[in-house]
C-alpha cells in the first residue's frame, strides 16, 4: 500500500513572460483551499490525501490544472465549488468527475 492513497498535484506555474500560466488563474489559493478542505473532513494524512504543489506541469493552457495519482486523472477548475466537487466526488467517492477532467493527450 502507498504511504497516501491519493496526491493531488496544483500547477502553480508563475511564468515571467506572460504566457498562460496556472497561477495567474488563482492556483495557489485554490490548493490552499482544497488543503485545508481536507484537513477539516478528515481526509488529509498518512493513508488518505495528500496536496502537493507543483512546478510546471506543462498543461497550462487548459489551466489550471490539477492532476490526481494514482489515478492519473487530470482536471481544471474554475472555482472552490469545482475544487469541492472533485474532493467529494473522487477523493472520498472515488468517480471521476466527467465535466471537470481534460484529457491525458
Amino acid at each position: 500500500m502507498s504511504y497516501f492513497s491519493h496526491h493531488v498535484f496544483f500547477c502553480t506555474n508563475q511564468r515571467d513572460d506572460g504566457r498562460q500560466c496556472c497561477n495567474q488563474c488563482g492556483a495557489t489559493d485554490a490548493r490552499a483551499y482544497v488543503k485545508q478542505r481536507c484537513k477539516e473532513l478528515g481526509i488529509a494524512g498518512q493513508g488518505k490525501v495528500r496536496i502537493n504543489n507543483a512546478g510546471c506541469l506543462d498543461r497550462c493552457e487548459s489551466g489550471p490544472v490539477i492532476v490526481i495519482y494514482p489515478e492519473e486523472t487530470w482536471y481544471t477548475y474554475v472555482d472552490n465549488s469545482d475544487l469541492d466537487e472533485i474532493i467529494e466526488k473522487h477523493l472520498i467517492g472515488g468517480q471521476v468527475v466527467d465535466r471537470l477532467r481534460i484529457d491525458q493527450d
